[in-house]
């Protein structure tokens, strides 16, 4: 009898060590690597100095989320669709632009690429992207729309680009992701960046993985520091994702918080794939708003300022209003360290729109948006003598109006030196 007993205790440890191996044996490789390659430097993160000494492999827990999102909108409604995820229940409460009031993350200059997902047709692969791996359908939830990247180790989708080589030596990118948690999903997406010795993306950020951000395959692989956000309040709702590089360092933002810094990556990307380890309907890779723009890291404060205006993309709106989005704050706080370094330089405040609309709504809107500013940067020190504003609508465009990026380009704030 115990001979028995002895003979089953044996055969469900032997199958149990068999399926740990099957499913972890990648998670623990990454994580000796990690734990071999790491070292004091490897601990650099962000401004607040906190660096942590996990060796865990962010990206081997599997990536999903959903939500919706619309153009110029980085909306929070958690309502849920077919195809889609379920509700977060209880909101979060809507970030503020208080919380960021120490952001420093500037969008880059030209918009290279941009989509909303808002033109696509509901439960079809999105027209502005083509798949790698895995697969994808666009939702709408609520007044968003939503790009849900499926089924794959590791799904990866690309943005269609005319040319495979449009990352230069500065550039930024930005999404909205909505992390699930819960049982057999995982946590964050998957930015992958191409080189000539991997096309595909083999080298990659995992952002959102257990509310912080890591990279994976890099000549030297960092580990970022944690978002102080309760897990009610991080999980199963919307956050801003932004990317900055600017040659040889990368920094990594989860809405107003700087999470992971890489001094020096020693490659060149070349271009970008989103993905990740994706489940099935309910645990998919949620993203919306996405927004690749070149240059960038506009470090203009200190320094005299004698251009004749400044063309900033970072300022942006919810769809068809004018309260600013808590994001934008990188931007004015960079406009308000030049006037505050330039005691004597005055600016008219040029609200501009794509051609999305009626041209007289646009106008107004404009104007509304352009005042909308100028009333925020008095609240942050700037005597409002030194601001002046216009709405031109659609009228002045910088882009054409027929692509996403196009009309990107053309929603902007211009600062015109008076």
């Amino acid at each position: 009898m115990k001979t028995s007993f002895r003979f089953l205790k044996c055969m469900i440890l032997a199958i149990t060590l068999t399926f740990v191996c099957q499913y972890s044996q990648a998670q623990f490789l990454k994580r000796l690597k990690n734990k071999i390659t790491q070292t004091a430097a490897d601990h650099v993160t962000n401004d607040a100095g906190n660096a942590t000494d996990k060796a865990i492999d962010k990206t081997e827990g599997a990536v999903k989320g959903g939500g919706n999102s619309s153009d110029n909108s980085s909306g929070s409604s958690n309502s849920s669709s077919d195809n889609s995820v379920a509700s977060s229940g209880n909101a979060a409460a809507p970030p503020s632009l208080k919380s960021y009031q120490n952001y420093d993350f500037v969008p880059g200059d030209t918009v290279l690429f941009a989509d909303d997902f808002s033109t696509d047709q509901e439960g079809e692969f999105p027209a502005h992207w083509s798949l790698i791996s895995g697969q994808g359908t666009v939702n709408k939830n609520g007044d968003k729309y939503v790009f849900n990247i499926l089924n794959g180790n590791y799904a990866k989708v690309r943005p269609r680009m005319k040319t495979a080589n449009y990352l230069g030596d500065a550039f930024t990118i930005e999404f909205d992701l909505f992390p699930k948690n819960g049982a057999d999903c995982g946590n964050g997406a998957n930015v992958f960046f191409t080189d000539p010795e991997d096309p595909d993306g083999g080298k990659f950020i995992n952002v959102g993985g257990y509310k912080t951000a890591a990279s994976s395959y890099f000549p030297h692989d960092l580990e970022g520091v944690q978002v102080k956000q309760s897990d009610e309040d991080f999980w199963n709702h919307w956050h801003h994702i932004a990317i900055a590089y600017k040659k040889p360092q990368m920094k990594v933002y989860i809405d107003q918080n700087r999470v992971l810094v890489l001094p020096d990556i020693e490659f060149q990307p070349l271009g970008l794939v989103f993905g990740g380890l994706s489940g099935e309907n309910n645990c998919p890779i949620s993203i919306t708003n996405v927004r690749v723009a070149s240059g960038g890291h506009m470090n203009m404060i200190g320094k005299k300022f004698t251009e004749s205006k400044i063309i900033t993309h970072g300022i942006t709106f919810d769809v068809d209003k004018t309260d600013i989005k808590p994001e934008s704050m990188g931007t004015l706080n960079m406009i308000v360290g030049v006037m505050k370094d330039n005691p004597n330089l005055k600016f008219e405040i040029d609200g501009h729109t794509d051609n999305t609309g009626a041209a007289a709504h646009n106008l107004t809107l404009s104007q509304e948006r352009a005042d909308a500013v100028k009333a925020q940067l008095i609240k942050m020190g700037i005597d409002g003598s030194r601001l002046t504003t216009k709405g031109f609508g659609d009228t002045k465009p910088i882009s054409d109006n027929d692509s996403p990026e196009g009309k990107a380009n053309n929603r902007r704030v211009e600062f015109v030196k008076m």
